[in-house]
């Protein structure tokens, strides 16, 4: 018989699927034992990454660190522990008129993931990614020592921490500011592109926006290759809003959030089906151009709405690619991207580009430079490692890099640019992989 502690764990993606020791605590002592009597440590949060970023040999979870330890309402900074979900953040957070600067595309993930992977959102262009508005936090290192780490205390680790994939120790704790707002809904604009020319051109016409994002349809080809839908929003302050809605402007109702029961069986979803998807999400907006007040969550989280939607891949389970190219060769690049996943037939009805603005320089180990994002999802199928590796290897001629907290596949020469989090004890199957080059 295996220890109980021995289990099947998996990311978001279902790919892949490991046997290995998993343990939880909420005592710090207990913590630091775990840490000094296993090699191969690395902590996980709510396993809402794609790959296999958190999966290690000894993994701490930290569903248990779960509380909060302060909320300054009067400055909108939040203290919490690390295994607190950004959901949870908002519950409490949105009702006092506060929201968080940064928010990658679902609430379910944990304060510690979100520092791990410096998650960024809608709007990187504007207002750049989640570490930006961190303060400080405490970080459990190799030898069990908790340390405190911001831009004054621990510096070089508190840079090395963030966008760092737990790789120099366990997050327990964190400080960070929230943004003010007046109401919990969007203004938003949606445009239709027909094009790649024309969703570029609309994105650089938004840049005054706080959040842009598209939908693209990874299918189409010639003319129509890169054909999309532009969503740009703001926070709507409370005057702006309808009638209905000026009353209980920070409070939302309660909505219907359905459940996917089981996996669906393999051929569900196909080059077909995608295309049959493709068609009728572009042609629902009848309209170049709507304009509407949408609530945060549907702006934000439109797949957090559908429980377990990862069920609809099936048992095999799928991966998220996700690159981006700098701006300068965005376009042909992305062209090229575009053309290879279209003429591969391993199509996405999940693809989303994004524009990323200036980096932060001293946040050496974070995913976004100066260009445009694409994140797609594929199912996982016998063709799909020729196709991620057709996609690396325009990735890397065009100077880009690949999103590790989605990697599970990608060559070391695009993911390998983390520095200063090399150690024997945080070591994760992801980093090991790259290491070996497998």
């Amino acid at each position: 018989m295996k220890p109980n502690f021995i289990q099947k764990v998996t990311n978001w993606g279902n790919f892949p699927i490991v046997e290995k020791e998993m343990k939880s605590e909420d005592n710090f002592s207990k913590i630091k034992e775990f840490v000094l009597n296993n090699n191969e440590v690395i902590a996980r949060g709510n396993g809402r990454c794609y790959g296999d970023a958190s999966l290690g040999e000894h993994i701490f979870s930290t569903k248990k660190l779960n509380k909060f330890i302060n909320f300054d309402r009067l400055n909108g900074i939040i203290e919490c522990e690390s295994g607190v979900l950004l959901s949870e953040v908002l519950e409490i957070s949105v009702p006092q008129g506060y929201f968080l600067y940064v928010t990658p595309g679902t609430k379910f993930v944990s304060v510690g993931g979100a520092i791990a992977s410096d998650v960024h959102g809608k709007n990187h262009h504007a207002e750049g990614c989640f570490s930006e508005y961190v303060i400080e936090f405490k970080l459990m290192n190799e030898n069990g020592e908790i340390i405190t780490c911001s831009r004054e205390e621990n510096v070089g680790k508190f840079w090395a921490t963030i966008g760092g994939m737990g790789l120099t120790g366990i997050i327990l704790t964190a400080k960070f500011k929230l943004k003010n707002i007046e109401s919990a809904y969007i203004r938003q604009e949606s445009i239709k592109a027909e094009n790649l020319d024309e969703i570029f051109r609309l994105f650089e016409e938004s840049e005054s926006w706080t959040y842009t994002v598209a939908w693209i349809d990874c299918l189409q080809k010639g003319k129509n290759i890169g054909r999309s839908i532009l969503m740009r929003g703001e926070h709507a302050f409370q005057h702006e809003l309808p009638q209905n809605l000026k009353d209980k402007s920070l409070r939302l109702k309660k909505k219907f959030e359905p459940t996917v029961p089981f996996y669906f069986p393999g051929f569900v979803l196909n080059a077909l089906t995608v295309k049959i998807f493709n068609l009728l999400y572009f042609n629902k907006q009848t309209k170049k151009e709507v304009k509407n007040f949408i609530d945060y969550e549907t702006f934000f989280y439109p797949l957090d709405a559908i429980h377990e939607w990862n069920r609809i891949y099936g048992k095999s389970g799928f991966i998220q690619y996700q690159m981006v190219i700098p701006k300068e060769t965005g376009k042909e690049g992305m062209k090229k991207i575009l053309e290879t996943i279209a003429n591969s037939g391993n199509g996405s009805f999940l693809a989303v580009l994004k524009l990323f603005g200036k980096n932060n320089p001293e946040a050496y180990n974070s995913f976004p430079v100066e260009g445009y994002t694409l994140a797609l999802d594929f199912k996982v199928n016998s063709k799909l490692k020729k196709l991620v590796e057709q996609l690396d290897s325009i990735v890397q001629e065009y100077g880009g890099r690949i999103y590790l907290t989605k990697d599970s596949m990608s060559r070391s020469s695009l993911t390998n640019y983390l520095k200063n989090t090399q150690s024997s004890k945080f070591v994760s199957l992801q980093h090991k992989r790259i290491l070996n080059n497998i």
